[in-house]
C-alpha cells in the first residue's frame, strides 16, 4: 500500500473510531423531583430515558448555577440503574448533604436556600429547580388527605401528601380492602410527586379500606416514615415500620348519601 493510501485509511479508521466513542445524548423522558422546587438537603435525583442507556453516564451529568458555573463534585461517584437500564438514580454526595461531616465543612453544602440550579446532560439543561428550605422530618401519614370516591364507579382515588415523596417510591403505596386483600389497579405519582393517583381495575365497592404505606418510603431528602436522614450514630432511627391510613367508600341510594361506620382505633 502506498504511503498516501495508508494515511487515508488510517484517517478514516480514526474518524470511525471517534464516531463510536462520541455517544449521542440519550433522550430524557422524566427527571424527578419533577416539581419546580427542591429542598436544600436534596439527596436523590432520578432520570428516566426513552431507551436503555449503555456506558457510564455520570461524567456527562452536571449541576449548574444560573450563570452557567458548574457546582463542583455534587454527586456520589456511583450509578444506580433500574433493571431495564432506563432509569438512573443519582445520589447527591451524602457527606455534603448531612451536617457535621468533613466534606460539608471543607466544600460547603451543595445547595442553599434561594439558589436556582439546572441539571444538565452533555451540557444541555434537562431540568431546572429553585431551592427551598431543608426538609428535616420524614413523611407524616396522619396529615395525608384521601379523596372521596363513589361506590360502583372507577373514580380515581387521590392521596395528597404533606410533602413530595421520592419519585421511585410509587410502588410503596397500595390499597387493601376490608378483608386485607390488595385492590388491583394502577397507581402513579402526580403534582411533582406530591400526590398519588390510584385507579381501580374494577368498580369500588362500598366498605372499609386502607391505604398501606411501606415503612421504607422516603422523601427526596432521604427522610423515611417516622425517621430522619440527619441521625446520629449514637441515636439511630427505629426500624422501618409500615403505616396504614383507613378510609371508606360510601354507598349512595336515591341521591341520599349513606355515612360510613366510624373507624375504631
Amino acid at each position: 500500500m502506498h504511503l498516501r493510501q495508508w494515511a487515508g485509511a488510517a484517517t478514516l479508521a480514526v474518524a470511525l473510531g471517534c464516531s463510536h466513542a462520541e455517544a449521542s445524548t440519550p433522550q430524557v423522558v422524566l427527571v424527578q423531583p419533577s416539581g419546580p422546587r427542591v429542598p436544600a438537603n436534596l439527596l436523590r435525583i432520578s432520570i428516566r430515558f426513552a431507551t436503555q442507556v449503555e456506558g457510564p453516564l455520570l461524567p456527562r451529568i452536571t449541576l449548574l448555577r444560573t450563570d452557567g458555573r458548574k457546582i463542583q463534585q455534587p454527586f456520589l461517584e456511583q450509578e444506580l440503574w433500574s433493571p431495564d437500564g432506563k432509569v438512573l438514580t443519582v445520589l447527591m454526595h451524602p457527606g455534603r448533604v448531612k451536617s457535621g461531616l468533613r466534606a460539608r465543612e471543607q466544600m460547603g453544602p451543595i445547595l442553599s436556600v434561594g439558589d436556582d440550579v439546572s441539571l444538565a446532560l452533555d451540557g444541555h439543561p434537562i431540568k431546572r429547580w429553585s431551592v427551598g428550605p431543608s426538609v428535616e422530618t420524614g413523611p407524616v401519614t396522619s396529615t395525608w388527605k384521601v379523596s372521596t370516591v363513589r361506590a360502583e364507579s372507577l373514580q380515581p382515588l387521590v392521596v395528597t401528601f404533606d410533602d413530595p415523596i421520592d419519585g421511585r417510591d410509587a410502588g410503596y403505596l397500595a390499597i387493601a380492602d376490608a378483608a386485607g386483600y390488595r385492590v388491583a389497579g394502577r397507581g402513579k405519582l402526580t403534582v411533582g410527586e406530591g400526590a398519588w393517583k390510584f385507579t381501580p381495575n374494577v368498580p369500588w365497592r362500598a366498605g372499609a379500606y386502607e391505604l398501606v404505606i411501606r415503612g421504607t418510603l422516603e422523601d427526596p431528602a432521604g427522610n423515611r416514615l417516622g425517621s430522619r436522614f440527619e441521625t446520629s450514630l449514637y441515636s439511630p432511627s427505629a426500624p422501618a415500620a409500615d403505616a396504614v391510613v383507613p378510609f371508606a367508600v360510601v354507598a349512595t341510594h336515591a341521591g341520599r348519601r349513606v355515612e360510613p361506620v366510624p373507624f375504631l382505633n
